[in-house]
């Protein structure tokens, strides 16, 4: 492994431990702060929408004046965020600096780009599926210390505690090496990418996709919480597990065909929506929790098959335009699984179940083809 992935591996696993402090409790944190449930989907539905913004600008400027200064900006705009969240006291305040914080994911296509770039010999999906573990590996330590944390000194200490790491991290991405521009990027027409049947055909398919998955996900903590009668440790465990199901499938299904990984991550993350629906016990819960790693495998997967669909000048918009699509789902869903959620607690788990099934056949019949290998 070159210098410069092992620096973006330091920088992904110190901020994955100080977003996993907190990450697993947010909507916990937001309820205790006065949002109720519809209230919580609306915010997260929200911060999905910034979300959906960020990225096609930042894969277009990736190209045009590199990868490292945008890395720079989202750290340092990360780090900035969380200081905002950690001095609010008040709903209104912590969602602005939540929506700031969201913000910075526009770091995935530069991130994507970068890493693609100094993979060397390694194929592009074990690359951004290792990349992705290492993010992955501190969010298994992250939710454990936040839990504990969380339980004796409160919920809103937590964010004090991920600055403090996030500074550490901050420090390795401000070392990494820069990396040239590609030769044609100056040249290549962004109006190609449109006319790419295959990409713009995947982008559907990931769209619903990702829809499918995440569907399940935005109020489970609270699912657990209030309907499942588990504590802050309970959930903070749990969220370690899953983090750890990121790390052990997001390296298994590396090393396979990505059609093949994209359709067991979304097959792990059907079993996890089943086990939170039906499952009484934590052993039940612990299992759906690690199968909850075939979410972040499945996009790492989509990410690098993008870039067996599209010429390497144009990876960073490639890159940024398949974020923004991935995005849309985070600001229809948790809307709908917060009105669901209203409804009856549970449907949000077994109507996400058979959109994914739903998904899982539309991926079977039209995952399309990589142009190049």
């Amino acid at each position: 492994m070159s210098r410069a992935l092992l620096l973006l591996a330091g920088a992904l696993f110190t901020w994955g431990i100080g977003e996993g402090i907190f990450f697993y409790f947010q909507p916990l944190y937001l309820a205790e702060l006065g949002a109720d449930p519809l209230q919580i989907g609306v915010i997260l539905g929200g911060v999905g929408m910034v979300m959906t913004l960020v990225h096609i600008p930042a894969g277009y400027l990736a190209d045009k004046i590199g990868r490292r200064p945008l890395l720079r900006m989202a750290w340092g705009g990360g780090l900035f965020a969380s200081g905002l969240m950690a001095l609010a006291n008040a709903l209104p305040l912590f969602v602005a600096g939540l929506v700031l914080y969201s913000m910075t994911t526009f770091v995935a296509a530069p991130l994507n780009s970068y890493v693609t770039a100094a993979r060397g010999k390694w194929s592009v999906g074990r690359v951004l599926t290792l990349i992705s573990a290492t993010f992955s590996l501190g969010m298994v330590v992250g939710p454990l210390l936040g839990g504990w944390l969380g339980e004796h000194y409160g919920l809103h200490f937590l964010y004090i505690v991920s600055v403090i790491i996030f500074v550490f991290s901050t420090t390795f991405i401000f070392a990494l090496p820069p990396q040239p521009l590609h030769d044609s990027a100056a040249h290549f027409s962004s109006k190609n990418l449109l006319k790419n049947k295959e990409y713009l055909s995947f982008l559907a398919l990931l769209f619903f996709v990702i829809f499918a998955l995440y569907l399940p996900q935005p109020l489970t903590q609270n699912f657990l919480q209030e309907e499942r009668g588990l504590s802050l440790t309970q959930i903070g465990f749990l969220g370690a597990l899953g983090a750890l199901g990121n790390v052990t499938l997001n390296l298994i299904f590396g090393q396979m065909k990505t059609r093949t990984g994209f359709l067991l991550g979304q097959l792990a993350t059907a079993f996890f929506a089943l086990f939170i629906w039906r499952g009484t016990e934590m052993v039940f819960f612990s299992i759906g929790y690690f199968l909850l790693g075939g979410y972040r495998a499945a996009r790492s997967l989509a990410a690098a098959h993008v870039n067996s669909l599209i010429d390497d000048a144009q990876m960073g918009l490639a890159y940024g335009v398949t974020e923004t699509v991935s995005a849309f789902p985070l600001i229809l869903a948790p809307p709908l699984a917060g009105y669901l959620y209203s409804i009856a607690p549970a449907s949000p788990l077994p109507f996400g179940l058979l959109l994914i099934s739903v998904g899982i056949v539309l991926t079977l019949i039209f995952f399309p083809r990589p142009n190049r290998l």
